[in-house]
């Protein structure tokens, strides 16, 4: 949105509410509004940021990533478009976490290199992971953080924020009141209810007061809106691990989530209580059990532990690993261990391999492959089925969802935190617990809220919140084309022309050498490419018998080589023109095609002013 649009807005008429509807039923924002809108998390499970803007502030809370899906190659996460924020680099910024999870604090460090934010207030064990985070990024200084719990206040001009706790998979996960010039807003973070949980109860008190005192919008967790009935309790998860370590004779080898800190601790203290050694692979498993113990969360000694070098001499029965991989990413430790890579371990038949996790949506098949490797091994795997409770969630089924939303009572209802199906499944939940249809936004990134005098609107503007594909820690993104073109390479390959010609006797030397990458088997292709070779030296001859330039020159290559290419193999590579401007360029490509005849090596030739 650019400057002039929101000076606009805020100089709109504040008695005109009726005549500024559109067909719609959206309104335009006036001068002392409360704006609501999300810059990720909202038709996604990842990159959780929402926003709430008041005249000359923003508060944000959270700030994550997501994890690029299989068809986006070479990105490493996936993080909000911040220009909004950029542009209102001048607006008080506050960033507030509700727990520190990587799609809630992983967006953090490409969030400062942007945005000038005052102040990151966060829970204990988010403050020692953003920590760590910004260290290993020498950041550290850049942001001051302040750890709050669930009697800490911020107060803003504007807002006053309150926090209570909630239950989920990892320690110190707040729930935060937000009061306004316009109302009150719940924002729940992400929640369960467990009537045992392994960490801190939630604040059923608060909430129900919250409810009492009466709030205007709540903001609700959907990852699970598609599940039923209440989830497992954590307890019962960690007595059938426990279990599990009593029956098993030989080695167990754990893998689960590294952020779930919960289950983490639970298998470190059954494997302890079933006299077992422990070892930990996988760098963010290492980092949290570090973080973890450091903070008392993880309460076992430095005695239960091995290092690499000490299990090859402890006995099988007395051996618990713990790992990373459960969602079969190709590089974690599972993975390296079911392909007979990993560093230190190499599996034996009856090592028993326990999955404390359920497969993510669409990760399914990469878990099933792992799977298959670890059984041909000679492994025995343990899932999570109908017949043993391995794993559980850390975010509220239906019933779940349910007592949040009769807790708090809000007046208008706004789901977040989910893929689209997700957020309607909680609108229907909505509905049931008596929240009238009108009163419940399924919104897009982007889009926006109007809290006005405690009623909620629909703005009719939205801000800009489009996805950043970063690879590396180059935050300005990488461009659609460059994906396009590593999916090109990725299902055609490539193919490099290289032409030696004569600038100033604007003549080609000799005809092209033509070299693919990923698009055809050159031993059985020599014909193809001979053809290929003399189409475009024709093209180029009858090029430059005029006057031209390299540009016009690689233009004339890609367009004669590619439909050629096509018609032949209905394939469609890369086409990249190389130009040496040499004279001396041509006893070199005459060489190198000689070797290529007879697959000896060519001697190199450092050939000038070359151009690709």
């Amino acid at each position: 949105m650019n400057n002039n649009h929101r000076n606009n807005r805020n100089t709109a008429p504040r008695n005109n509410q009726e005549n500024t509807k559109n067909s719609y039923n959206k309104i335009n924002t006036e001068r002392g509004d409360t704006l609501i809108y999300a810059m990720g998390g909202l038709g996604e499970v990842g990159k959780n940021m929402y926003c709430f803007e008041h005249e000359n502030e923003i508060l944000i809370i959270d700030s994550g990533v997501r994890f690029p899906e299989e068809n986006l190659l070479g990105v490493d996460y996936v993080i909000p478009d911040y220009n909004y924020l950029v542009k209102n680099n001048r607006k008080r910024k506050v960033l507030i976490i509700t727990h520190g999870h990587e799609d809630h604090i992983g967006g953090i460090p490409f969030l400062l290199k942007s945005v000038d934010i005052e102040a990151i207030y966060a829970p204990a064990f988010a403050v020692a992971l953003i920590n760590k985070k910004l260290e290993e990024r020498r950041m550290l200084r850049s942001v001051k953080i302040i750890e709050i719990n669930d009697r800490s206040s911020v107060k803003m001009q504007h807002f006053t924020c309150g926090f209570f706790n909630t239950t989920h998979s990892i320690p110190d996960s707040l729930g935060i009141l937000i009061n306004t010039p316009n109302g009150r807003i719940v924002h729940t973070g992400d929640f369960k209810f467990d009537l045992t949980p392994v960490g801190t109860n939630s604040d059923y008190q608060v909430m129900a007061y919250m409810g009492q005192i009466g709030v205007d919008l709540l903001l609700s967790d959907s990852t699970n809106s598609g599940v039923e009935d209440f989830s497992i309790s954590e307890k019962k998860v960690a007595a059938e691990i426990l279990d599990t370590m009593k029956k098993t004779s030989g080695r167990l080898i754990v893998a689960t989530f590294a952020s779930n800190v919960y289950r983490v601790s639970q298998i470190l203290e059954a494997a302890v209580a079933c006299g077992r050694k422990v070892i930990i692979f996988g760098r963010s498993m290492e980092n949290v059990v570090t973080i973890g113990r450091k903070m008392g969360k993880i309460k076992v000694g430095e005695q239960h532990f091995l290092s690499p070098d000490q299990l090859g001499r402890t006995p099988a029965n007395k051996t618990c690993i713990v790992c990373t991989g459960s969602q079969g990413e190709p590089l974690a430790a599972l993975s390296r261990i079911a392909n007979g890579t990993h560093r230190y371990i190499k599996l034996i038949p009856g090592d028993t391999v326990v999955f404390s996790s359920s497969p993510i949506p669409g990760n399914g098949a990469s878990v099933n492959q792992v799977v298959n490797k670890l059984f041909r091994a000679g492994a025995n795997v343990l899932t999570k089925s109908i017949l043993s409770n391995l794993h559980t969630t850390g975010h509220a089924s239906q019933e779940e969802q349910k007592l949040m939303l009769q807790l708090i009572k809000p007046k208008y209802f706004m789901p977040i935190h989910g893929e689209y199906k997700m957020l309607v499944q909680h609108k229907e939940t909505g509905k049931e617990t008596g929240l009238a249809d009108d009163h419940i936004f399924t919104c897009a990134n982007g889009d926006v809220l109007i809290l006005r005098n405690h009623q909620v609107f629909e703005s009719s503007w939205r801000i800009q919140a489009d996805d950043i594909y970063v690879d590396g820690n180059d935050i300005s993104g990488v461009s659609t084309a460059v994906l396009k073109d590593r999916t090109i390479l990725a299902d055609n390959g490539l193919v490099a022309a290289i032409i030696a010609i004569d600038s100033k006797e604007n003549k080609v030397l000799c005809k092209p050498v033509i070299v693919s990458r990923g698009f055809v088997f050159i031993k059985d292709s020599q014909g193809l490419l001979r053809e290929a070779e003399q189409i475009v030296y024709a093209a180029l001859n009858e090029k430059m018998k005029e006057r031209t330039t390299f540009s016009e020159l690689k233009n004339c290559v890609r367009s004669t080589l590619e439909p050629f290419l096509y018609n032949k193999t209905h394939r469609n590579p890369i086409v990249i023109p190389v130009i040496i401007n040499s004279k001396t360029a041509m006893a070199a490509m005459a060489q190198a095609r000689a070797a290529r005849a007879t697959k000896r090596p060519a001697k190199k030739k450092e050939p000038q002013n070359a151009q690709s």
